[in-house]
């Protein structure tokens, strides 16, 4: 019976926390900065966390369930 692969795109892009919870980087933050408010920046800075309605989706792509 063949392995199970985990899905290379949410492996990139989400990250396990040593408490279980998933993080991600959060998105509008590449580029057209100039129009973009220094306090949204700075909101954008801080990790994202998986809301507890799309957490079983993501553990699936991730193999964590």
């Amino acid at each position: 019976m063949p392995k199970v692969k985990t899905n290379s795109s949410a492996k990139k892009r989400f990250k396990v926390t040593g408490t279980g919870e998933i993080t991600f980087q959060k998105a509008f933050k590449r580029h057209i900065l100039t129009k973009k408010s220094t306090k949204r920046k700075r909101a954008l800075r801080q990790k994202g966390k998986v809301s507890p309605a799309n957490m079983d989706f993501v553990k699936r792509l991730l193999r964590l369930k």
